[in-house]
């Protein structure tokens, strides 16, 4: 039956595998700022304690979404997922108001994972990219050389992702086990030294600072952390496995990004340069130090592993890039297609190629991202501050 439904010109072919899903689930839902960013600001909020309890909260309402995500995914097995669940039980205004909201969620979190290859290259290959000073917007610096290695990246996973699908999965499994093994191993080396190490894991909560507070704020901020993990549910139509299984690939893809994220929090903290007296202090000078001592996590892994350690999260940090580019472009790529569909949107978006990919979708997202390198990271910003609310309306 499922054969004979994939061989419809209008359905899209069924290629994903249990751990396909996985990864692409998992591989969405950390990016460049969930390693760089999340770590430094949950900390600076809610000290390693405050974070760790407050992300274990966050993940345990993210696996109630998980379930509800489940059930929608079983009552509607078609492209789309949120939109196409709203538009049937609640009509057209608020399915297009649903695809609208994660459409910009998506495309966000897509460009600003885009736009970090300058700053990955800027942080372990110096000044490379750095040429062809154009402008300054908003406070920021566009070079071409840098604004070229973005838009590149965009166009190769735009080629990617309108060719292979099959090939982009793969891909991204790929790239989810380089990270995991990577982060775990570093932090796993961390933990065994630590005890020896000299450095101190206090404060565990932010001096002068309410716990409870604290611990508020990281649960109430994490769906921000979490956002992408339901992105197969747009590629329901290509599981090649019984949807059923769908909660138990959502369930792993929450604990082990909640597993990953502390481990990059804990990491940040086991070692820091001699001229600070406690991570809180190294922490909140981030913005005054430039390289290595700049991230935390690369740091400590230099610490305790020396150049092993850095390439070691050098490796992991670009794996998450790739997997949030290609993931999120299958998930917006997927949700055009089911807007195109019912006509919402011009109908040649739901075009299918012979690969049976929506081949349009992927060239309108990426007709429009090759241009974002030119408006500079603060803008981009802006946008990416918005998608938390608006990825907790969503998940609500």
């Amino acid at each position: 039956m499922e054969k004979a439904e994939s061989a419809k010109p209008d359905k899209l072919l069924a290629y994903l595998t249990p751990r396909t899903a996985w990864a692409l689930a998992l591989g969405t839902t950390i990016g460049w700022g969930s390693f760089v960013v999340t770590g430094t600001t949950y900390l600076l909020r809610a000290g390693p304690v405050g974070s760790v309890v407050g992300l274990v909260i966050g993940a345990l309402v993210m696996l109630l979404i998980a379930r509800n995500y489940h059930y929608m995914m079983v009552c509607y097995p078609n492209a789309g997922g949120v939109y196409t669940y709203a538009k049937n039980q609640l009509g057209h205004d608020y399915g297009f108001l649903s695809a609208w909201f994660l459409s910009l969620t998506y495309i966000a979190i897509f460009w600003a994972n885009a736009t970090s290859l300058p700053l990955f290259a800027k942080y372990f290959l110096g000044d490379v990219f750095r040429f062809g000073h154009l402008y300054k917007i908003f406070g920021y610096d566009v070079y071409l050389g840098e604004a070229l290695l973005t838009a590149g990246a965009i166009a190769l996973t735009g080629l990617l992702c309108s060719r292979s699908k099959r090939g982009a999965a793969r891909i991204v499994f790929g790239m989810v086990i380089v990270f995991t093994a990577a982060i775990s191993v570093c932090f796993a080396r961390a933990a065994f030294l630590h005890a020896n190490s000299g450095f101190s894991f206090a404060p565990a909560f932010i001096p002068d600072a309410s716990a409870f507070n604290s611990v508020c704020f990281v649960a109430v901020v994490s769906p921000w952390a979490f956002i992408g993990f339901e992105n197969i549910s747009h590629s329901i139509e290509g599981f090649n496995f019984p949807h059923r299984k769908s909660f138990k690939i959502l369930t792993a893809a929450v604990l082990t990004a909640t597993a990953l994220y502390i481990f990059v929090i804990l990491l940040s903290i086991s070692a820091y340069p001699p001229e600070y007296d406690s991570w809180l202090s190294y922490i909140k000078d981030l913005d005054n130090l430039r390289g290595i001592k700049a991230l935390p996590p690369f740091y400590a892994a230099q610490h305790y592993m020396g150049s092993a350690g850095t390439v070691l999260l050098m490796a992991a940090l670009l794996a998450l890039i790739v997997t949030s580019l290609v993931g999120n472009m299958v998930a917006l790529s997927r949700l055009l297609y089911a807007v195109a569909k019912d006509d919402m949107i011009p109908s040649r978006y739901a075009h299918l190629n012979k690969a049976r990919i929506p081949s349009n979708a992927v060239r309108l997202v990426t007709t429009i991202s090759i241009l974002i390198p030119f408006v500079g990271r603060t803008a981009i910003g802006w946008i990416v501050d918005v998608t938390t609310i608006g990825a907790t309306i969503i998940y609500g």
